[in-house]
């Protein structure tokens, strides 16, 4: 942005105000305020500023903001928070600033009427539509407005990235901003992250979908509570038995979020992916030896669960979870699917069982399990036709559930996840399941969870031992059955 005025740099500009309210200017409020002023010189307009809870970010953000304006009187500022109010707090902050601050008294205009609680216009000289500086919530509907500086202040919080709908709510509404900054205007963004799917990852995240981060190519600035040695950002405020005490208080998750910037999920969830064994070996048959192995680890039994569910749109969704375990008792969830038969030209319940089938014969599959409650109870009869049909050697078990599905969820994965004995495949990441997993809490209504209860399903079944379960006309198996021989001896008992 080119600047009308070679001003005070931006750090001696805040020292000046906090003389002026009788504080002192801590090194870590120094160290942003030269970093927010070198790539605001450099050109750099797009910003990522993450630093722990109660740093003062917000408020340093509030003096930068205040001294653009005296830089350039001319900028119009647009600040988006994840509620209005807090949107209006900073412009309130930044319109005090102004007003009492010895350098840019000269901006307060006469006016009262631009001189608003969410909204203010500074003495300028160029006429233009937009205030120097307006408040606006994320789901405010800010079409016609424009701005050179967009300034995204805690637009993640639970309320907006608690539930997959929400997350992807949020960044559609932030991929808006871009159609309301200036050519060549700044964004800036100020928080923490508060999912494991934040929208400050430094990594893509493939389980939904992305291919890049989502702020990919922001110039970033990262300032943990803790450094790599383990001193503390802030001693004069927060001494390093502080910060124990708040670690402790707090829980794992929420300061692992909130005060090192790690994503994590803030709702100490209690399926933690990272307990999770990632591998991308595929099942391998060898019809000789009659046995499947996954790597170099041979699968004694199977588990194969399906809880159906009809519907287009919306509502639940229908889910098969196929689940090995090798001879050493770990367990490998090998297949997720789910089921979306919107294009299929037969019936529903017809194309999701040939669906199975498909499943069930790519990966040999020796029994499936269907949970029959409400409208499970006729499929059982239309998925062994398909099978008949397609020749396929698998037993179909009926089964239905009575139990809450938030009990069997976490009856199901917490002991095999705590003993990290659960192993996942690269394919199952690509899927809703790692999302659900993510969102999941055992005290409420999660919504989305059909691939969770799939998966436990599976993980609840008694293993289906790798055995012949139905007669096979032709063909090799891998499930090997029991035999008997008699052997001859020379002796009597």
């Amino acid at each position: 942005m080119i600047q009308k005025t070679n001003p005070m740099a931006f750090r001696l500009f805040v020292v000046l105000w906090n003389q002026r309210q009788g504080l002192a200017t801590p090194s870590v409020h120094l160290f942003m305020a030269t970093w927010l002023e070198s790539a605001w010189r450099a050109g750099d307009n797009r910003l990522l500023l993450m630093a722990f809870r109660s740093c003062g970010k917000s408020t340093l953000v509030g003096l930068f903001a205040a001294w653009l304006l005296y830089t350039n009187p001319d900028l119009r500022i647009l600040v988006v928070a994840a509620e209005t109010s807090l949107a209006r707090r900073m412009v309130r902050n930044v319109r005090r600033i102004i007003e009492r601050h010895p350098l840019t008294q000269n901006l307060k205009p006469k006016n009262a009427d631009q001189w608003g609680a969410d909204r203010f216009t500074v003495n300028r000289a160029m006429e233009l539509r937009d205030p120097s500086m307006v408040a606006a919530g994320i789901t405010a509907n800010a079409t016609g407005s424009r701005a050179d500086v967009i300034i995204c202040d805690d637009v993640e919080v639970p309320n907006t990235c608690d539930t997959a709908d929400k997350r992807r709510d949020l960044r559609d509404r932030l991929a808006e901003m871009d159609f309301i900054l200036t050519p060549g205007g700044t964004m800036l963004y100020v928080g923490t992250p508060h999912s494991w799917f934040t929208i400050y990852a430094d990594k893509a995240r493939s389980e939904i979908g992305e291919v890049r981060p989502f702020l990919d190519g922001f110039r970033r600035l990262k300032i943990p509570v803790l450094d790599r040695d383990g001193n503390s950002a802030w001693p004069e405020r927060y001494s390093v038995q502080d910060i124990a005490r708040m670690r402790a208080s707090t829980g794992e998750n929420r300061f692992r979020s909130q005060m090192m910037l790690e994503p994590v999920n803030i709702a100490e969830g209690r399926l933690d992916p990272a307990r999770l064994v990632r591998y991308g070996d595929d099942a391998v048959f060898s019809p000789e030896l009659r046995q499947l192995h996954i790597g170099a680890a041979r699968m004694v039994s199977c588990a194969a669960y399906w809880d159906p569910a009809f519907g287009r749109s919306g509502g639940d969704r229908s889910v098969l979870a196929i689940v090995f375990t090798d001879t050493d008792g770990n367990l490998y969830l090998h297949h997720v699917l789910y089921m979306n038969c919107d294009g299929a030209t037969e019936d529903e319940a017809t194309a999701q069982s040939r669906a199975v089938v498909d499943a069930v014969k790519r990966f040999h599959v020796p029994a499936v399990t269907i949970e029959i409650n409400g409208i499970g109870r006729f499929l059982p009869a239309i998925l062994r036709r398909e099978l008949a049909k397609g020749r396929v050697p698998c037993a179909v078990v009926e089964h239905s559930s009575s139990r809450p599905k938030n009990i069997r969820i976490l009856e199901s994965f917490e002991t095999v996840m705590a003993a990290r004995l659960l192993r996942v495949h690269g394919d199952v990441w690509k899927t809703p399941f790692l999302t659900e997993m993510q969102d999941w809490t055992p005290t409420r209504d999660n919504g989305a969870d059909d691939g969770l209860d799939a998966v436990a399903g599976a993980l609840s079944l008694q293993p289906v031992r790798l055995q012949r379960l139905v007669p096979v006309s032709g063909g090799p198996t891998w499930r090997r059955g029991g035999t008997t021989h008699e052997a001859r001896t020379e002796f009597e008992v």
